[in-house]
């Protein structure tokens, strides 16, 4: 006998999401930076008042999965006890946050004196310090490096910024205006939630949580249902970083039993001097998202749902770095191929679900100095699939963010904009191939300096089922005497004005044999 009423959790679903929506809304309508309010850097969520996720907005993955370590954070710094009115900070990645660039803001929502839930909301901010503008250096080896630390701490009480939170914050920073502009509208998100939450519960606090409760237990059965529908088996799958002329492994062995999935990553390489390591709330976001893809995209993303699913990481390794070691590309970079070969694995237990490996990179470019920084993400070729073609100049995996439009970015920053388009033929043959990148050239108007990372620069992505591989990614530096030079794939360096930056990203890999 059903013991919930099907239509009540329905409507309690899209509720709090519709919540998150509003937040995310509001925080890209107030923001000040480009990265924000054209790209979409940034992702809310509600959570009940143990931490558990309760409802996410349709945002960026590698935010979502993760941020129940940030709540989680934030929990133990007050000892389970939450303060009305203050909003708490967090960016550690070995305190619950991923990189630096993602600060994350966290608030109780209380109805009649008593904690509803949280509301979170995640930013990348486009500059935090460090020693190179967009505080993504890919020289770093330690967190230090990288940019301001914020360790779980009050940030906002009663509407007004705890000096302690923000004058360092400001301080760190080669943009504080921007940073300050960027922070107020997190701040603003959280505030609209918490709102919108007492408006919606309004005097039901209890039926509230009741039916919370039985949402996250339907997202537990369904997920525990598509699971057992997959057969039993161990399945395992290797792919690799680039560093260098070097492979970095990623492994992983995914045991289905019943309704239960466990990853294991040991035979994963050791964590590295450089900037790629991933912490082991970023490796857990790429899990969740890649079984929910491979197994029903439908079914609700919230704690619940995330139950049956476990994990083993090895200690200090690429998949769970200790401390101190550098984290910025490992949220933007090896999230994606954690995600690569945890579909690799499931594509042997769901061959007709799971499609060919995306571009695996986000084609981080980050450019400044002293008086701007910017950060974009470039967009590449989606794995064929099961049926149909990918999808050409789209981000995939781990990120969901826009591009910046032209008319936006060179508006913004000393930047001319002489090629973008498709890199057509860069996506790999097959019977559903895969979808092609993206060229982007431009033209610096001022001195800078630039740091790129990237991936699949030598390792392409590969095809399934005998589809092809899709083209590996290339960047090039033209200087003002006309000189091309390939860059690697992670490095930095400084250009004056007259030079030039291509990017030649990924293409998708095909999936089935071309006829």
């Amino acid at each position: 006998m059903v013991s919930y009423d099907p239509v009540a959790l329905e409507v309690a679903r899209n509720r709090m999401s519709a919540i998150a929506d509003e937040m995310g809304v509001v925080l890209r309508r107030t923001a000040y930076s480009p990265n924000i309010k054209e790209r979409a850097d940034c992702s809310a969520a509600v959570f009940m008042p143990n931490g558990e996720m309760l409802a996410q907005a349709e945002h960026i993955p590698v935010h979502l999965g993760s941020m129940p370590a940030s709540v989680a954070a934030v929990l133990d710094f007050v000892g389970g006890v939450i303060e009305p009115g203050v909003q708490y900070a967090v960016n550690d990645p070995y305190a619950g946050g991923t990189h630096l660039n993602d600060l994350t803001l966290v608030r109780g929502a209380f109805v009649d004196g008593r904690l509803a839930a949280f509301v979170a909301n995640r930013a990348h901010h486009a500059d935090v310090g460090g020693e190179a503008p967009g505080s993504m250096p890919a020289h770093a080896t330690t967190l230090d490096q990288e940019g301001h630390i914020v360790s779980p701490q009050v940030a906002v009480r009663d509407g007004q910024w705890d000096a302690s939170f923000l004058e360092p914050f400001l301080e760190a920073t080669r943009t504080p205006d921007e940073r300050l502009g960027d922070l107020s509208a997190q701040l603003g998100a959280n505030e609209a939630g918490a709102l919108r939450i007492k408006e919606a519960i309004g005097r039901e606090l209890d039926t509230h949580l009741s039916t919370s409760a039985k949402l996250l237990d339907y997202g537990e059965r369904r997920m525990a249902a598509a699971i057992s529908s997959l057969p039993d088996g161990v399945y395992e799958f290797t792919d690799y970083m680039e560093w260098g002329e070097r492979d970095i492994a990623i492994s992983v062995a995914v045991s289905i039993d019943g309704g239960h999935l466990h990853a294991d990553f040991t035979g994963s390489a050791p964590q590295v001097e450089a900037n790629f390591n991933a912490v082991e709330a970023v490796t857990r976001s790429c899990l969740y998202y890649a079984v929910r893809v491979a197994a029903d995209p439908t079914i609700p993303a919230n704690g619940g749902s995330y139950r049956p699913i476990t994990l083993r990481v090895p200690e200090a390794s690429i998949v769970n770095a200790s401390a101190p070691a550098a984290v910025a590309a490992g949220n933007v970079e090896t999230s994606q191929r954690i995600a690569d070969v945890v579909l690799g694995a499931l594509a042997q237990a769901a061959p007709e679900m799971v499609p060919a490996a995306s571009q695996g990179t986000m084609n981080n470019v980050l450019v400044g100095n002293d008086r701007f920084a910017y950060y974009e993400t470039i967009a590449g070729g989606q794995g064929g699939r099961p049926g149909k073609a990918g999808q050409s100049g789209i981000q995939t995996g781990m990120t969901n963010t826009k591009n910046t439009p032209i008319e936006s970015l060179e508006s913004h920053y000393p930047f001319r904009v002489l090629r973008y388009g498709l890199r057509t033929g860069s996506g790999g043959a097959g019977e559903f191939p895969g979808g092609d990148g993206i060229e982007r050239e431009i033209e610096f108007l001022e001195a800078a300096t630039v740091s790129l990372m990237g991936e699949r620069r030598r390792i392409a992505p590969w095809g399934l089922h005998g589809g092809e591989p899709g083209a590996v990614g290339e960047d090039w530096l033209i200087r003002l005497d006309g000189s091309r030079e390939q860059l690697p794939g992670k490095s930095t360096f400084d250009v004056v004005r007259g030079d030039r930056l291509l990017v030649l990203t990924p293409g998708g890999g095909g999936w089935g044999r071309r006829a």
